[in-house]
């Protein structure tokens, strides 16, 4: 059930569908190659879906397949990572933010705010262990800090909830809940950091940004140089600045970024209203339309964002100011719960969201100049659109009055990279 996605279908449809660091010559040259995307991963490591906390089975253990299979492709040359790699939070404010005024208010519609013990004890071990393997097959691989990767999550002062109203009368998307804020990357640096065991000395890894929290790898296939930058979420001035300096110390490099919150399920550049970085916070943050407008649309080495933290899917296709595609692409499919259903969990309305396995594969093809799309699943082992359940399990939830046949395709799909060839000079030449 592919679908060949052209930007005149995607707007018809209403989606706003060499340098000073070479790098190593050790990734195949040739026309065809795979990049796998990894959308968040939270709920396989949260501490409450395992056995020892009385759930039904260990959502470490999807996570860890997932991993070993992703490390098991020889086709996959890169791999990308969305963020929300763990849970919870371990602090309450970040000390930068409290110095700031931006500290915490109550919220009695948010209790699940307060950090938890359990985030160094075996959120991120578990989350570590996953990431071994991957490092363990020698891929490159970069991962973008999403915000439950954050140290601190609470309701910043300044936006309170609408305590007037009555709890059933609350609309979170139209931000009566208040926006929650997020502080201090001390956690994710201790695992992603640029000193870390996954990156310290790797000739891949080619540059960082506050210590890690943003990072530039570089990667060969296809007869191409790529260069691939992670940005922290909704990022700031002083993060676009860096980006740009990256992406201009590698001209003609085919540059994708990968930051965790940008498009929404509906393929527009907009926030989900309780969780606006750049409204709570104006000044350090800024949205996905400035990111657009200061970054990705301003350098056409950039010919892909990819992105995840809105539960679902979707695409949006965009020349930037030189005419030339960008192609912006969400995956996040932690809200699926189906696996724990399968192993004896209430299926009672309130699905207990895991992941059951998916991510992306993006099938690149130079010669055709095309990107096949494809959901696998390393739990089920099966692509979605060999899966006769796949609407029926998860469309109600991610894309609610969506077809099944528009359903599968937003899952399996063929780009075309229209004039790749012509905009990027192989490097073998």
């Amino acid at each position: 059930m592919r679908t060949l996605y052209t930007l005149a279908l995607l707007l018809a449809l209403g989606l706003a569908a060499c340098a000073a660091n070479d790098p190593p010559a050790d990734l195949p040259f040739g026309t065809s190659f795979s990049i796998a995307v990894i959308p968040d991963t939270q709920n396989y490591v949260d501490y409450r879906h395992q056995r020892a906390q009385g759930f039904v089975l260990n959502g470490q253990d999807l996570f860890i397949a997932q991993m070993q299979d992703i490390a098991a492709r020889d086709e996959v040359v890169f791999v990308a990572a969305v963020g929300d790699v763990w849970q919870h939070s371990s602090k309450l404010v970040d000390a930068e933010h409290a110095a700031r005024g931006r500290g915490a208010i109550d919220n009695p519609f948010l209790p699940g705010l307060a950090p938890s013990p359990y985030t160094q004890s075996v959120e991120i071990p578990g989350a570590i262990e996953g990431y071994r393997i991957l490092a363990a097959s020698g891929k490159p691989f970069g991962v973008a800090p999403g915000n439950h990767d954050y140290d601190a999550f609470w309701s910043v002062r300044g936006f309170p909830p609408r305590t007037d109203l009555p709890r059933e009368d609350l609309e979170p998307m139209k931000g009566d809940l208040g926006i929650i804020h997020v502080g201090g990357l001390d956690n994710f640096r201790s695992v992603f950091g640029n000193d870390s065991e996954f990156f310290a000395g790797k000739a891949w890894y080619v540059d960082s940004f506050r210590g890690g929290a943003n990072a530039a790898q570089v990667f060969s296939a296809g007869s191409y140089r790529f260069l691939h930058i992670t940005l922290e979420m909704s990022p700031g001035d002083p993060v676009l600045r860096w980006a740009s300096s990256v992406i201009e110390a590698h001209p003609g490099y085919p540059t994708i970024i990968t930051t965790h919150d940008y498009l929404n399920a509906r393929g527009e550049r907009r926030a989900y209203p309780i969780i606006d970085l750049a409204l709570g916070d104006p000044g350090y943050h800024n949205d996905a339309e400035t990111l657009w407008k200061e970054l990705i649309s301003a350098y056409d080495q950039v010919f892909m964002v990819l992105c995840g933290h809105h539960h679902g899917q979707s695409l949006r296709v965009e020349n930037n100011r030189y005419g030339n595609p960008v192609y912006q692409v969400l995956a996040d499919f932690q809200g699926r719960g189906q696996a724990g259903i399968d192993a004896g969990a209430p299926d009672d309305g309130q699905v207990v969201g895991l992941g059951d396995g998916w991510y992306r594969l993006m099938h690149f093809d130079l010669a055709s100049e095309t990107v096949t799309v494809e959901t696998w699943s390393s739990h089920y082992r099966r692509l979605s659109d060999d899966m006769p359940s796949y609407a029926d399990w998860y469309r109600d939830y991610e894309q609610p009055g969506m077809s099944d046949e528009d359903f599968y395709a937003a899952d399996a799909f063929t780009l075309e990279l229209s004039g790749f060839r012509k905009r990027f000079k192989p490097a073998s030449d």
